[in-house]
């Protein structure tokens, strides 16, 4: 294998806090061993664009405590196609990246297994999602800040609800994975969670009402997971205003404001530690790999886990909301 001299970093797919981070110390630590070190513009659709950026220390310097990615991140239909791979490993090669850093979710890592196997080119791959929904990991990079931003949002809401009593549904990010509502509901002491991964096995919302959920409350709020499965807020507050017209309920989305804002000092550190162990991975000859945390511990995780795996949602902790919300 040739010996890697100039690594290449990328973040691609919905933005994540922390993706600075990452980028600060896949860039340092890059430096730190004696590498060149290329900043991709706009993920994947940069590779086949040619969008390259020398960078140095001081290229990262001041970004760490900044959302988003100062690498911009776009999301690539070229890159899933043969040629647009061709394109985009042509590029590299004049650019003269022998290996990439490759940040986000589990659509931006199955693009890199798959361009990894078709070039024989080493790349590694950090869990930046505010999902976390990757397996081979406790958590991901941007998912305490976007949890923490919706427990400071649905404070804030628990105020009016209960100037109101009525019936709040906050839905949530999180697309297939109930991680964010499920948590979120015990950070912000709401009624109940509604995640994709049991709405095919029971009702959620009859069984909440069958509880009786308002009997001691003068305010309901219920985290509802954004998912085909679910059918988010809207769905929920349209069952209610049909099935349980008693109840006055009201619909708050919140969108994108999940994904901003400066990161947590959590997600600052794991991405930080994240980014060191990527180039760290490389040194070691490592590919097709991403890097996970468990139990506080670095672990690699092969690409074909971490995307094809699901990661299970801890269903004890949905009984915690029940319990602790009587």
């Amino acid at each position: 294998m040739a010996r890697i001299k100039c690594i290449g970093i990328l973040t691609s797919g919905g933005d994540a806090p922390a993706m600075n981070a990452a980028i600060r110390a896949v860039t340092r630590t890059a430096i730190y061993n004696g590498f060149t070190v290329k900043g991709i513009m706009r993920g994947y659709r940069g590779l086949i664009s040619g969008e390259f950026i020398d960078m140095k220390t001081q290229t990262v310097s001041n970004i760490i405590q900044h959302g988003g990615t100062i690498l911009k991140t776009a999301r690539s239909a070229e890159f899933k196609t043969p040629e647009g791979r061709a394109i985009a490993y042509e590029n590299m090669r004049k650019e003269g990246i022998d290996a990439l850093v490759v940040i986000g979710g589990d659509g931006s890592l199955s693009g890199a297994r798959i361009f990894a196997e078709e070039f024989d080119i080493p790349i590694v791959g950090l869990p930046g999602t505010i999902d976390n929904d990757l397996y081979g990991t406790d958590t991901t990079i941007g998912y305490d800040t976007a949890l923490n931003t919706i427990m400071e949002c649905v404070d804030k809401l628990r105020d009016t609800a209960s100037s109101h009593e009525r019936l709040f549904f906050v839905e949530v990010m999180g697309r297939n994975a109930g991680f964010l509502a499920l948590n979120g509901a015990i950070a912000t002491g709401s009624e109940a969670a509604i995640i994709p991964e049991i709405a095919t096995e029971v009702d959620q919302l009859g069984e909440l009402i069958a509880n009786g959920f308002r009997k001691s409350k003068n305010s309901s709020i219920v985290l509802v997971a954004e998912s085909p499965l679910t059918g988010g807020a809207m769905a929920m507050a349209e069952r209610v205003k049909k099935e349980f017209p008693q109840f006055d309920s009201r619909v708050t989305i919140l969108g994108h404001i999940q994904r901003g804002g400066s990161p947590t000092a959590s997600d600052r550190i794991l991405a930080s530690r994240m980014g060191e162990a990527a180039v760290n991975a490389l040194l070691e000859g490592q590919r097709n790999v991403m890097v996970g945390i468990e139990n506080d511990v670095i672990k690699l995780v092969p690409f074909i886990q971490a995307i094809r795996k699901n990661k299970t949602v801890d269903r004890a902790l949905l009984n915690t909301v029940k319990i602790l919300s009587i």
